[in-house]
């Protein structure tokens, strides 16, 4: 549908509705009414009866879900301040409770909260993609275990391995991505009820000096918000560190899926894997042929945006000035639902890729043909010794033949004939018919790729996926992803 109006594409083209809806604006304020529930009934449950009344939180109560946007948006353009407006349009709505509506607290009691609040909620839903993420490497790990192809170092030929023990190093660094994820969300606690700069100063007075109740208070609004604890200090907000940590653990997600989609388009370049590719899916618009890597390279898009941010949330708190200052403010509105929605998307597309891909046997093997003659050059040397021959002979007629095989393959394009050289050269101690054998198999020269795929799978990794089960059993939510 066209608009004339920008549109932002994490939302419009990228990412989970459940995602959109946690961030969303209703989603928002109706988390700021919780708060202000939730003060107004631990006020009167320690004891407030009189100025917090029964009639007043029921008719809160009732009100909790519409939020008066009209109200809200007037009241705002003559206060110049978001949460006063929306002080006034509640208490609009909750007239009973107009008087006692965010009593003894500071903006950021409800500000804070909430984005605590919707940062925990968000990370559970990160988890279970990077959960499902994982699994879905998982089942393509093992499906191409035993699937030989040419290692590659400085994106040179290097030993051979496996498709499918190359993509454990995805699944590990994945799994400590998820390490890094559930230590973060320990570290998520209520602000609580800390007052303007965080000494309880306004609860103090409104509790008559008695500070047992005020930490009562700080206690129940918590556990009524869904935390076990608030932090035990703060200043005006709660600990900007904490924001450096969460999105350090979404950036950390993106660059291990960054590394996936590169590695992806890398051998899609090579013709040996594919990811997934619609039946009527277009790789160009003006090459047919094409069939290009476009979610990897997507998710490579939005992951270098993702592991760019945590230098902002680093700006921020480094720049919160004695007990607060309100340059965090503008920033975090963006940044904080941007860094969420981009894992969102990332993962997305990993999970659609990771249990997808496609490994192309036939141009795998014509490579590793091309090349096994090099790479079985020390079976070669070790074979010919066993034969009688000196080690330094036999490594010279190596090295005779592989240079000018070598230059003959890049300068004239002539194939690899270097075994048949070998085979003619009377320093080498080996027929043709024993040197093809020795080159011939490539799982000969593969290790212990496959056994290593069983054992980190069997070990490390299905022990991690069974303690999520009840995230596998669930289904995984579309996205638009155009």
């Amino acid at each position: 549908m066209g608009t004339d109006l920008y549109t932002e594409p994490l939302v419009s083209r990228y990412t989970s509705k459940h995602m959109q809806e946690l961030f969303s604006p209703d989603h928002k304020f109706r988390t700021w009414k919780k708060c202000w529930i939730a003060l107004a009934e631990s006020q009167r449950e320690l004891g407030l009866t009189d100025i917090v009344t029964e009639e007043a939180l029921t008719d809160m109560k009732a009100n909790a879900m519409d939020i008066d946007y009209v109200t809200a948006a007037e009241k705002e353009k003559e206060l110049r301040h978001d949460v006063m407006a929306h002080v006034y349009a509640f208490g609009g709505q909750a007239q009973k409770a107009a008087g006692i509506i965010h009593l003894g607290a500071t903006s950021q009691y409800v500000v804070c909260n909430t984005d605590l609040s919707i940062q925990r909620d968000a990370l559970a839903y990160i988890k279970a993609d990077l959960v499902k993420a994982i699994a879905e490497l998982t089942k393509t790990v093992k499906r191409l275990k035993s699937v030989p192809v040419l290692g590659a170092t400085h994106f040179q030929v290097a030993q051979p391995t496996t498709m499918g023990k190359r993509f454990t190093l995805a699944i590990q660094d994945l799994l400590m991505d998820l390490d890094a994820l559930e230590w973060v969300e320990k570290q998520i606690h209520a602000r609580g009820a800390k007052g303007t700069t965080g000494t309880q100063a306004t609860f103090l007075k409104l509790f008559k000096g008695d500070s047992e109740k005020v930490l009562k208070l700080d206690e129940m609004v918590s556990r009524k918000l869904g935390f076990d604890r608030s932090f035990a200090v703060t200043g005006q907000t709660y600990p900007r560190k904490l924001d450096t940590k969460i999105v350090e653990v979404l950036a950390g997600i993106a660059a291990s899926a960054h590394w996936v989609g590169t590695n992806i388009r890398l051998l899609s370049g090579l013709k040996e894997l594919d990811e997934p590719f619609g039946k009527k899916q277009v790789g160009s618009s003006a090459m047919a042929y094409k069939r290009n890597p476009m979610r990897s390279e997507r998710m490579c898009s939005l992951a270098r945006k993702l592991m760019n941010l945590p230098v902002n949330f680093h700006a921020t708190h480094a720049n919160q000035w004695l007990e607060r200052t309100l340059d965090d403010s503008a920033i975090r509105r963006m940044d904080i639902p941007q860094a969420f929605l981009l894992a969102d998307a990332v993962l997305g597309l990993l999970i659609n890729v990771g249990g997808g891909l496609i490994a192309n046997t036939a141009a795998i093997n014509n490579r590793m043909k091309a090349e096994l003659p090099f790479l079985a050059t020390e079976e070669i040397l070790m074979a010919s010794v066993e034969k009688g021959a000196s080690r330094q002979v036999a490594h010279e007629a190596v090295r005779d033949h592989s240079v000018e095989v070598a230059r003959l393959v890049k300068d004239e394009g002539k194939p690899n004939d270097l075994l048949d050289r070998l085979a003619s050269d009377e320093r080498i101690p080996l027929t043709a018919e024993e040197l093809h054998q020795i080159a011939g198999d490539p799982v000969r020269f593969i290790g212990l790729s496959i056994s290593q795929v069983d054992a980190f799978c069997r070990d490390i990794v299905e022990p991690r996926l069974d303690a999520y089960s009840s995230i596998l059993d669930g289904a995984d939510e579309e996205r638009v992803q155009l």
